[in-house]
């Protein structure tokens, strides 16, 4: 019999720690990205796909990069779901991952499992770490929601036993979602049934890829003789799979010289799956319903680069990893339009496959597929898929939890009741809201923002239209001018938003957020001289009323100093860094700032010393290449490993 119970796993694990409390009024430059050329040349549905709504912030999520390198044992919340064929754990607290499927009669781990938890900066914003399925909702690249928790409750799944149902309420896009997932009895194939509503009237753009962390040690095969290969060089073209122009076969991951993605070019009418198997012929297989268009290999490559961050996102000795990956567009570099009020829904299913080694290994690649796909239809036929669907649609999509079992965030229940949507399935219980949330639960009763606390900066921001269109009309002061700005910033006006945050300026006793954001619209405005002066005169704010705020503290001084030097203030760059907190300035971001700040002033063998002492960067982002930059200005000799992380092609 199914079973779905409360566990816990403990884990060497960093903690996340306290998220940046800076607005998020821009996005990072993303590694995940096309050039103009590139972009003219491609076929205009995938073109229009790709140009569809791009992110002009990251708001209202906070960026997460309070985390660092320091690892102890740590007690997880996980819940398990388990019949007599499967084991699946999963992490309702960090996005709902699946950490773990196990296969009980062969005992094999079906899946790559981290054995640390250590966040890294690959998510949209920020906290990311590296094992297991997630579930990637918002837009091009890793969920917000990578590091943050979910709704999770039981459900009856459409055979009558047992389900976890997963859900929020996704900012950047303004969704909910869920992911309900169910072993029926018998059964070696989880199932995890996906549905993505857009209550607005408006249209969405949505984006949606399940990545699935394999061992890369095994071949992975998909049904399709082509690709789009994308790497870090921001390229994008169709390519034969799997044998490359020099012969490298790139289905074995292992053999790959570059970090890549090999987006498969399914045939229309083409079942979807992508398996991963051993040298024994066994392994892993994905499957969906017709939606999931997409399937996709992530490989690291075997240059220097890749090959750290792989050590860099677990420990050293662990084996390395592939991931496998199933989207509802043909790349990552796309969106899709879901009009309002409709939604998107359909079924995944991972379980153990075992095909004939010879015929799936060998070279002949058209065999190899033959072999996967007769092993699968044999293990859960494309009609049982359609089927299972089919039930959960009719069945359970809709049935309203019956057990809670971890509480997600508050934001859903505010969108509910601004909006007052019905969303049968996935309650958002006015239970759930917050500290965050009650200012602006405020502002929808009695139309006023109330002011924070005296001393205390405003809250987290809101960015949507209906909430701008209320702090429009809500009563003026320094907070309601700030978040006006902010969401007009994010509306893409960002004219009428220095215009909000000048007003807000003039009578603010808490001046530091209003100068941060109008030194950030400097930068972005090619000002640099005039945003460096502001990034600065946030920071004495701060430093004047509240010193021993240091989350606050070293990001207004990370941002500052980055300015200064930028402008060529090395002078007022090196003033702001003696202000810093010592503490602050030990960690490694701040190391790293200091080479910077002694090369600006001349003293080269002293910035090269900061890199003999050793420092870890721990919010480094994917495709950063600041290290080897900056080593580059100390010294001709190769950079060390242990600051290697470049990912284009050397």
């Amino acid at each position: 019999m199914t079973t779905v119970r409360r566990a816990v796993l403990t884990l060497p694990a960093a903690p996340l720690g306290p998220d940046n409390p800076l607005p998020a009024l821009r996005t990072h430059d993303g590694t995940h990205a096309v050039d103009e050329q590139t972009l003219a040349e491609l076929p205009r549905d995938m073109a229009r796909g790709i140009g569809r709504a791009p992110l002009r912030s990251l708001l209202p999520a906070p960026v997460r990069d309070g985390y660092g390198r320091a690892r102890t044992p740590t007690d997880l919340d996980a819940i398990v779901i388990e019949n007599d064929r499967l084991r699946a754990t999963v992490l309702p607290g960090l996005g709902g991952r699946v950490h773990s499927l196990h296969h009980k009669p062969t005992g094999r781990e079906l899946l790559y499992r981290n054995p640390v938890f250590q966040p890294a900066a690959f998510a949209l914003n920020g906290a990311w770490f590296s094992g297991g399925i997630e579930w990637n909702i918002g837009a091009t690249g890793h969920t917000t929601l990578s590091c943050s928790p979910l709704h999770a409750a039981v459900v009856r799944a459409p055979d009558g036993g047992p389900m976890l149902r997963l859900w929020e309420w996704e900012r950047l896009r303004d969704l909910p979602f869920q992911v309900d997932l169910w072993l029926p009895e018998g059964s070696d194939f989880l199932h995890a049934a996906v549905r993505v509503r857009n209550p607005h009237e408006r249209p969405a753009p949505v984006y949606w890829w399940s990545n699935i962390a394999v061992p890369e040690d095994r071949r992975v095969i998909a049904p399709a003789d082509s690709a789009w290969h994308h790497g870090y060089e921001r390229g994008l073209r169709r390519v034969d799979f799997p044998v490359a122009e020099d012969g490298a076969d790139r289905s074995y991951p292992r053999g790959a010289d570059h970090a890549a993605d090999w987006f498969y070019d399914l045939p229309d009418g083409q079942r979807r799956w992508i398996a991963a198997l051993d040298a024994d012929g066994t392994g892993l297989v994905q499957t969906s319903t017709d939606p999931l268009r997409g399937r996709k290999l992530f490989v690291w490559g075997r240059e220097r680069g890749g090959r750290r961050w792989q050590e860099w996102l677990t420990e050293p000795g662990t084996p390395g990893y592939a991931e496998i990956q199933a989207g509802l567009a043909r790349t990552q570099l796309e969106h899709l339009e879901l009009p309002g009020g409709a939604e998107f829904s359909w079924l995944e299913a991972y379980g153990p496959l075992a095909a004939e080694p010879a015929a799936a290994l060998g070279g002949d690649w058209d065999a190899a597929r033959a072999a996967v796909e007769s092993g699968l239809a044999a293990a859960l036929p494309r009609s049982a898929v359609d089927a299972a669907y089919t039930a959960w649609r009719e069945q359970a999509a809709d049935a309203e939890p019956e057990t809670v079992l971890a509480v997600g965030s508050g934001w859903g229940a505010l969108e509910v009741l601004r909006g007052q949507h019905v969303l049968p399935g996935t309650p958002f219980p006015e239970s759930t809201l917050g500290p965050e949330q009650e200012p602006w639960r405020a502002l929808l009763d009695t139309g006023v923002l109330p002011v924070p606390e005296k001393g205390a900066a405003p809250g987290a921001p809101l960015v949507s239209a209906p909430w701008r269109d209320m702090l429009e009309t809500a009563p003026a002061d320094p907070s309601t001018e700030y978040h006006l700005g902010i969401a007009q910033w994010h509306a893409g006006d960002r004219a009428q938003a220095v215009r909000s945050w000048e007003r807000g300026l003039r009578e603010a006793a808490v001046r530091w957020p209003l100068l941060y954001c109008l030194a950030v619209a400097d930068r972005e405005d090619g000002h640099p001289a005039r945003a460096a002066e502001r990034f600065a005169e946030a920071f004495a704010d701060h430093a004047d009323r509240a010193a021993e705020d240091e989350v606050v503290a070293a990001a207004l001084g990370r941002e500052a100093v980055v300015a200064l030097l930028a402008a060529g203030r090395t002078g007022r760059a090196r003033e702001l860094w003696a202000r810093l907190p010592e503490e602050v300035r030990e960690r490694g971001a701040f190391r790293l700032l200091e080479a910077r700040l002694l090369l600006a002033e001349g003293r080269t063998g002293e910035a090269r010393a900061v890199f003999d002492a050793g420092f870890e960067v721990a919010d480094l982002r994917e495709g950063a290449e600041i290290l080897g930059e900056v080593w580059s200005e100390c010294t001709d000799e190769p950079l060390p490993f242990a600051y290697e992380f470049r990912m284009r092609p050397s």
